[in-house]
């Protein structure tokens, strides 16, 4: 089969997208290939294509659990074999994932970047035939990147087991420099090739609104636009509180944020994809992987952190190609706001020390333990235990997972899953201790598919639901037919994960370097100074400025931005005399005399000018008011 042909077969798409076929042929034609291409791009089919053509292995490696699944559950209901390897997996998991490799059934193995430092697991990996190496979100490697994990660094291990396998390093958002530094370290050959598809969305009409009423001012604009929408905010509290705002105004929402339990997140989320709930407002837990081609509006509450994550947030909107609006409100405290958040992410260095040594000691590991370990971390619990505050220490953690001593994994994996370890002839065969374990097996069975192949997700109150039982009554029936043998029961766990790559250390040889703390504490600042002046700054058309920072130096202005729609209405304006004889008319035309507001209405955007010949009008004595209204002297 040709490339055009697999797209065709697999995905039923008549052709690719700009840059796809370049990228496929570089791949396959053994090229380190670089692709920079803007959210919804379509980056994952650039190395499937090319995957299910080889009649080897392709090895993935990617940052985040639940897009890692969402990858691989795709693939698979396209009839393509895949399996993920990620900390959080049982050693069940892993020996079955392991089985599925080594007998030919998976065509991709996506694997979480810290799992490259367990020389274990590159052991087995280095008997494999392997065609190429994806690197995806592949500016975490760079330090200077907006998203750097260290975990990243490793992926130069994979280089060595597999150094004629060609790497293909995707990215939605890197600046010239972070593109230089994801080729660099991840030692491109030479040959290698890098196709840069435009970062400019010519569909999307990017606004900045100045708002002192933020809640009234979304009210407003999704009362006057149509479809799907998103709106982001930075706080789980106020996902809650604008979702119902909008609910009273009479737009149907509903709210997102990492601190929900998965079910809930998932019936929302498809609530929202089904169109069944116009609005989602969400914290950036939200839109990794989700890929709604129609939605219209994006509307962001609060001023991100840098241009990469208000690009890539902003846009989800309008990946149909359909005219969208991606809408940001600043507010008059908003750029002091944000330049706290740097002092805030680098708190003092003895803090980030203290927390280091309180983590180990509230897990229980001693100097020297905890080599490639996984614990269970409520953060809530060890803020209260040591008497801190929970962002300040979020802050230390995220620090010491830069410097590579610890990875605080909020979205750690956490949904139950089983295998059923038996045959059907078996199964069938079994003698339970009650009834109710044999309605939640048949209800199990018809609910879903592949239970004998592979672990496979399930959510115990659905099963509840459907059987008419008790959710705790599936519980225990679960556990007793895991405690049969008859299947491997993994049930979910809410608390966050505390990921440990080297053994623990002592406090005094710890290294927070000067490129962790005083340089990346530089960038962020330059960062959000870009965030600033995309925001408040009143130079030129905005689309132009955006790709500017991303390197894209010629850009036209794209005209259908706030800045080019206010550099139009004063191209077109009027001068003052023919301002001030239009005004003069318009009173005279009115026997009943004028009001503001009905000046304001008739002259639209030119009204404070109006509004200004009309004072002049007055003072010079052409006009005059009288129970507010301008009549004609």
């Amino acid at each position: 089969m040709t490339a055009i042909e697999v797209l065709r077969k697999y995905w039923g798409y008549p052709g690719f997208r700009p840059l796809q076929e370049e990228i496929v042929n570089s791949v396959a034609a053994g090229h380190d290939t670089l692709g920079l291409m803007p959210t919804g791009g379509g980056k994952s089919i650039t190395f499937q294509v090319p995957g299910i053509l080889s009649d080897k292995l392709t090895i993935v490696v990617t940052p985040l659990i639940s897009l890692m699944k969402d990858q691989v559950d795709n693939l698979r209901r396209r009839r393509i074999e895949a399996v993920f390897f990620h900390s959080a997996m049982s050693r069940h998991e892993t020996t079955v994932a392991w089985q599925r490799i080594t007998n030919h059934r998976a065509r991709f193995l996506y694997i979480a970047p810290e799992r490259i430092a367990n020389r274990r697991f590159l052991d087995e990996l280095r008997h494999l035939k392997v065609g190429q190496i994806v690197v995806d979100e592949a500016h975490c490697i760079c330090q200077w990147g907006y998203d750097f994990r260290p975990s990243y660094l490793n992926i130069k291990q994979l280089r060595k087991l597999w150094p004629d396998a060609p790497v293909l390093a995707l990215t939605a958002t890197a600046t010239p420099d972070v593109a230089d530094d994801i080729c660099r370290q991840l030692e491109f050959r030479e040959g290698s090739q890098r196709f840069r598809m435009s970062f400019s969305r010519d569909n999307i009409s990017y606004i900045v609104r100045p708002s002192e009423s933020k809640l009234y001012d979304i009210l407003h604009i999704l009362s006057r636009t149509q479809g799907s929408a998103i709106v982001y905010v930075r706080s789980r509290k106020r996902t809650r509180e604008i979702a119902e705002f909008l609910q009273s105004g009479g737009i149907s929402a509903t709210f997102y944020h990492a601190g929900l339990d998965f079910e809930t997140k998932e019936e929302r989320q498809n609530l929202w994809s089904q169109g069944q709930v116009r609005v989602i407002v969400a914290t950036n837990a939200f839109g990794m992987g989700i890929d709604k081609p129609d939605v219209r509006v994006v509307i962001h509450c609060d001023l991100p952190p840098s241009l990469e994550e208000y690009y890539q947030e902003a846009g989800r909107a309008g990946r149909d190609g359909l005219p969208s609006y991606a809408v940001l409100l600043p507010a008059a405290g908003d750029q002091s706001l944000l330049r706290r958040r740097v002092t805030e992410a680098f708190p003092p260095r003895e803090d980030i020390l203290k927390t280091y040594e309180r983590a180990c000691t509230f897990i229980g590991l001693s100097i020297g333990e905890g080599y490639d370990t996984l614990h269970d971390f409520d953060l809530d619990k060890f803020c209260e235990t040591f008497k801190l505050q929970v962002a300040r220490t979020k802050a230390c953690l995220g620090i010491l997972s830069k410097a590579g001593y610890l990875e605080f994994q909020e979205e750690a994996e956490n949904r139950s899953r089983i295998l059923i370890l038996c045959d059907r002839d078996e199964l069938y065969d079994l003698r339970f201790t009650s009834k109710t374990t044999d309605r939640v097996l048949l209800q199990i069975l018809r609910l879903y598919p592949g239970l004998f192949a592979d672990y496979v997700y399930i959510n115990e109150d659905r099963i509840a639901r459907e059987a008419g039982l008790p959710a705790e009554d599936v519980y225990q029936s679960l556990i007793e037919l895991s405690r049969m043998k008859a299947i491997s029961y993994i049930p979910r766990k809410r608390t966050p994960m505390l990921y440990v790559p080297t053994s623990r250390e002592e406090t005094k040889y710890l290294a927070i370097g000067k490129s962790i703390y005083e340089e990346r504490k530089k960038i962020l600042q330059e960062r959000t100074e870009a965030m600033i002046d995309y925001a408040y700054g009143r130079r030129g058309c905005r689309v132009a400025r955006m790709l500017a920072y991303f390197g894209e130096t010629d850009a036209a202005p794209c005209g259908k931005c706030d800045a080019c729609r206010d550099a139009r209405k004063r191209d077109n304006a009027p001068t003052r005399e023919h301002l001030l004889r239009l005004v003069s008319d318009f009173i005279a035309s009115a026997p009943a005399g004028v009001t503001v507001d009905q000046l304001r209405h008739s002259f639209g955007f030119q009204a404070d000018d109006a509004i200004s010949a009309l004072r002049y009008l007055q003072a010079e004595g052409f006009v005059r008011l009288t129970d507010s209204r301008y009549y004609p002297n």
